[in-house]
């Protein structure tokens, strides 16, 4: 398909700078993608949409602060750098800035703990980077490093906790679930009490949150490889609430890939510890889950395109049209919208 599809007039004062005050105070798009209508709510009301015997199904991974500033050595150039996926003992591909001045071989200081030596060079700004450090590497992590917000957020005004969802567990992302930010644990606890089932998966989110669809054909688009986790235990109980017809809802686009990927794989949920590249968009047969709670994506993004996916595409187009003309707020720290 023609990325062009997915395109949508966004104005920039739109993307949000910021979280809400309150996390469940961002406003909520409730989407019937059957009788093609929305109503415009609040996240706190997510609660009056939950069935008794639905399944949340969220992605508990937790961002490390991998956004780091050095400099190089003997030319003293100002480097960033932002770890993406660890490829053997502290060796990381790394996304970097000004990445032209970083050659193999190439030192770059950090801090007096910390220095970075680039072993390979890679395509569109990827470097391998080997770290060596004195003392505890994650530890040194949370003493210098930025939370790796993503690059339409324009400065580094949020405490590190805002850009973590409130049941983060699982190191390793380079990314945030956003769609997550807009629950606490009052929510879910409550929603708990009404008889909804939580489930954790975890997929550690990486280069494709950061990377834009640069062709023009989505043939031609190429997904980066990420590790998630199912257990045993989820796995069960998500086969057993498909067997008996509850609705399985995925708390954003992760927790949707790391859920049609298993289905789709084993044509049954599996525990199991691997990689996926599935890209989903129109055409793609949902087999996972049956409900979705998102937020509102980048124009022709990989994600808007699972959405349009998920509930068509001109329906989504139409969405997204009445979520600008009525001021919802967009990305990370944007607004939601609930699909079933």
């Amino acid at each position: 398909m023609d990325i062009e599809l997915f395109n949508y007039n966004l104005p920039l004062e739109l993307i949000a700078q910021t979280p809400a005050d309150k996390r469940d105070n961002s406003r909520l798009l409730v989407i019937n993608k059957n009788n093609k209508t929305y109503e415009d709510k609040h996240f706190f009301d997510i609660l009056d949409y939950l069935n008794p015997g639905d399944v949340l199904v969220r992605n508990n991974t937790k961002v490390l602060p991998v956004r780091l500033f050095g400099v190089k050595e003997i030319t003293n150039a100002k480097v960033e750098v932002l770890l993406l996926k660890e490829t053997s003992k502290d060796t990381y591909d790394c996304l970097c800035g000004n990445a032209k001045v970083i050659k193999v071989g190439s030192k770059i200081k950090f801090s007096s703990k910390l220095i970075g030596e680039c072993l390979e060079v890679k395509e569109e700004g990827i470097r391998k980077i080997k770290f060596l450090y004195n003392g505890i590497f994650v530890e040194i992590l949370e003493e210098i490093g930025h939370m790796p917000l993503p690059p339409y957020i324009k400065k580094q005004l949020v405490p590190n906790e805002r850009y973590q969802t409130v049941y983060a567990k699982v190191s390793g992302s380079a990314a945030a679930p956003t769609a997550g930010f807009h629950f606490t644990q009052d929510l879910f606890k409550k929603a708990q009490e009404k008889g909804v089932e939580i489930l954790d998966v975890t997929l550690q989110i990486g280069l494709d949150t950061f990377r834009p669809v640069k062709v023009k054909d989505t043939n031609d688009h190429h997904m980066h490889s990420e590790y998630y986790e199912i257990s045993e235990e989820v796995a069960n109980k998500l086969n057993k609430a498909k067997k008996e017809n509850r609705r399985i809802i995925a708390i954003g686009t992760t927790s949707t890939r790391t859920l049609e990927a298993n289905y789709s794989k084993y044509n049954c949920f599996k525990s199991t510890k691997e990689n996926t590249d599935i890209f989903i968009y129109p055409g793609y047969k949902f087999k996972g889950i049956d409900a979705l709670i998102t937020n509102f994506h980048l124009p022709k993004s990989t994600l808007v395109m699972l959405v349009s996916a998920f509930m068509g595409r001109e329906f989504t187009l139409e969405c997204y049209k009445h979520a600008v003309e009525n001021r919802y707020r967009f990305f990370s720290f944007g607004d939601a919208c609930f699909i079933y």
